[in-house]
């Protein structure tokens, strides 16, 4: 699995960005977001149950998120066709603020090494990239346990202060000085 320090794999997929199918698809790479840091979260299948409470609290922080210049990606194995599907028949899923990339060839999940052995599907991982398109934090938790996107927040925050901050620290709480 890449981890913290290396490149973030390029990646050229289609994703849901509507309900409308006459708008419901977009093409996104790893530059269409120039200058912005990366959330890129992976679930690991569409019409589940833990997985659409992680999209929805992605989704609640969203606009925190933008406010630190980030933009939220979020991914699985599925279609786009099947993410187009679950949009539009559950009404949590319905106004998404962010795309849903379609990794059908596994291509982003397989470079990244967080394809589950058993499953064959994307790991519950997600990961903080850098405006230059380095991997900063990376979380993988099992298939049955979510993430707290309130987490990938406040480590965002902790990354964008550039000082040393302790365990549990808060954007606004006094960072660590050496010397």
């Amino acid at each position: 699995m890449l981890g913290i320090g290396a490149k973030f794999p390029d990646f050229n997929v289609t994703a849901t960005v509507g309900n409308d199918i006459a708008h419901a698809f977009s093409n996104i790479t790893e530059k269409s977001y120039p200058g912005k840091w990366l959330i890129v979260f992976f679930w690991p299948k569409d019409f589940t149950f833990v997985c659409p409470t992680e999209i929805v609290g992605f989704s609640d922080l969203y606009e925190q998120f933008a406010e630190r210049n980030a933009q939220v990606l979020g991914a699985s194995t599925d279609s786009e066709f099947v993410h187009l599907a679950w949009r539009q028949h559950n009404n949590h899923l319905c106004n998404l603020p962010f795309p849903m990339l379609a990794d059908v060839k596994r291509d982003l999940s397989t470079a990244l090494g967080i394809i589950d052995a058993t499953a064959g599907v994307a790991q519950r991982a997600a990961y903080i990239v850098d405006p230059e398109g380095i991997i900063r934090f990376v979380m993988v938790t099992d298939l049955n346990v979510g993430r707290n996107p309130k987490e990938v927040l406040r480590v965002l925050d902790a990354l964008q202060s550039g000082e040393l901050c302790p365990s549990s620290w808060e954007k606004g709480q006094k960072t660590l000085k050496v010397g």
